[in-house]
């Protein structure tokens, strides 16, 4: 156990510099959600030696489910897809202009965004290091373009802070590295660290704390130009008569820690959410059409799986036509499981004891988006705000800037929140023109004056009333992974299960295929040995 009279190491001083107050509290809680992980591709699978006529269900038409479809096809399988929805793709999913959306509880809401507009209800950003899904998005044919995720000319708002007035996010972070900074060399001025660092690393990091927080040369983080080369300035450099920069006034450090600024900034330094991004082009429904081109033949539309049986010669689905009502069996050799567990757990199935206890162990989050459709492109007009996130406490959390159609003169959707957790739970409770309006009602903190005057229409998606997954992805805990993980994902004599829910890459469309990846490979040498 730390002892907390005791003086820090180098590396603990130098880890509480990199973290900055927050991120490795950030950093635990998501890897124990499997939202941290590395990714693990090394190539698509190579399956060889499939013996001919063995068959293969795969239930969903998600990722997972058409990349298991896809490479067991190549590999000489027999494959069909039953998938619910009329459309592939799953929780990647874009809602366009025309489209209509039904959630439980029977609202529906008829999307009116312009052409080339949209929502992306699930996934909406690729981190770089996903190689698995950027090696298909390239082999399928998927256009990508940058995702701008860290924008330093966005706004934090805290209710708490600045009597409730969002400040820039570049002013903040450079504020509170300054006084951090100014706070260590004032420790290592007092020989407060001598007894843990060498002298001539002192006089490195003193330096190194100069350069990273603006000080001054009596190591002050105070106002001058190069704080405000940080910062901002109150009139920025320009050219002629008046060209000479007014430097800006810092924040005082009591209101920078109110603001809770460092959450942010740790926000950033997670390893999926770096700077580096991607989003297809034309909405992130566009990676879902792309694979299911690939496996169309292969797919079966409205297919409402209700029963699952196995035995010793195979596999038997029962599902049921949602446009004619009719009930159908489909039989194979054997099956690639790819829907939410939710809904599995809703299925008659004859599954292994342990698999359906670890089926039911695992809850879904909760999770609401809500797209607003602006008449003009206010946030890069007036707030010359082009990508990137604003944050905020109140429920919405944030609100995201749209990362194409940069200085048209055409209308854009903003992501106008992305609610998680209790403030899930609550706007979930409400009617979706009522969250569209919560929306609005805290989204125009950032933008007071444009925020109501360019509305146009909106959309939200609740995940809790998604008739086809009831919730946004797979809630894995230490203790459910340690008691439940491995029977999820074991071959289960002739069923195997896939998806993100069956990674340690959760709520990421690259847990989904490399679980898929996994389940096909491994299902593949159960054919093999039978």
């Amino acid at each position: 156990m730390h002892d907390p009279s005791s003086k820090p190491t180098r590396r603990q001083l130098l880890t509480a510099i990199g973290v900055m107050g927050g991120s490795s509290i950030l950093y635990q809680a998501m890897t124990s959600l499997g939202h941290a992980a590395e990714t693990q591709f090394t190539g698509p699978p190579k399956l060889s030696g499939a013996r001919p006529g063995t068959s293969v269900v795969v239930l969903g038409g998600g990722l997972a489910g058409m990349l298991a479809a896809h490479e067991l096809d190549k590999a000489g399988y027999k494959v069909r897809i039953l998938e619910y929805q009329n459309r592939a793709g799953g929780r990647n999913w874009s809602l366009y202009g025309g489209d209509t959306y039904t959630e439980l509880g029977g609202a529906t809401q008829h999307v009116a965004f312009q052409p080339g507009n949209y929502l992306n209800p699930g996934p909406w950003r690729i981190p770089f290091h996903h190689r698995t899904l950027l090696h298909y998005c390239r082999a399928f044919g998927v256009a990508l373009e940058p995702f701008i995720q860290y924008n330093h000319n966005t706004f934090i708002h805290n209710t708490n802070a600045f009597g409730g007035k969002p400040q820039r996010f570049n002013a903040l972070a450079a504020d509170y590295e300054g006084h951090v900074a100014e706070l260590l060399g004032k420790a290592i001025d007092k020989k407060a660290l001598d007894d843990e660092i060498k002298a001539e690393d002192l006089d490195r990091l003193k330096e190194a704390l100069r350069e990273w927080g603006t000080l001054d040369r009596s190591m002050r983080y105070a106002k001058g130009l190069s704080s405000s080369e940080h910062r901002g300035f109150v009139r920025p450099p320009g050219g002629g008569v008046n060209g000479a920069p007014e430097a800006s006034d810092p924040f005082a450090l009591d209101d920078i820690l109110d603001s809770q600024v460092w959450k942010q900034m740790a926000f950033f330094m997670n390893q999926e959410f770096q700077t580096t991004m991607f989003q297809p082009v034309g909405g992130m429904g566009m990676i879902g059409k792309a694979f299911a081109r690939q496996v169309a033949p292969m797919l079966t539309y409205g297919a409402k799986v209700t029963r699952l049986m196995q035995d010793r010669t195979g596999v038997t689905v029962t599902y049921t036509d949602t446009g004619t009502g009719t009930t159908q069996e489909v039989k194979a050799d054997y099956c690639v499981c790819t829907i939410p567990l939710g809904i599995l757990n809703q299925v008659s199935n004859n599954l292994s004891p342990p698999l359906r206890e670890a089926i039911s162990a695992v809850p879904y989050t909760s999770a609401v988006k809500v797209g607003l459709e602006m008449r003009r492109r206010f946030w890069e007009e007036d707030d010359y705000i082009y990508g990137g996130h604003s944050f905020t406490n109140q429920e919405i959390s944030l609100i995201s800037y749209p990362n194409y159609d940069y200085f048209s003169n055409r209308p854009g959707v903003l992501l106008g929140a992305f609610a998680y957790a209790n403030s899930a739970l609550r706007l979930t409770g409400l009617s979706p023109t009522e969250r569209v309006e919560v929306a609005m009602k805290q989204g125009s903190i950032f933008h007071p004056e444009a925020y109501r005057k360019n509305f146009m229409n909106g959309a939200s998606v609740a995940w809790s009333r998604v008739p086809w997954t009831l919730g946004c992805c797979a809630k894995w805990t230490d203790e459910t992974r340690k008691k439940h993980y491995q029977t999820l994902v074991a071959v289960d004599d002739r069923v195997v299960l896939a998806g993100e829910h069956a990674s340690y890459v959760g709520c990421w469309m690259e847990g989904a295929l490399l679980s898929s990846i996994d389940a096909i490979t491994r299902l593949h040498k159960r054919a093999q040995e039978a």
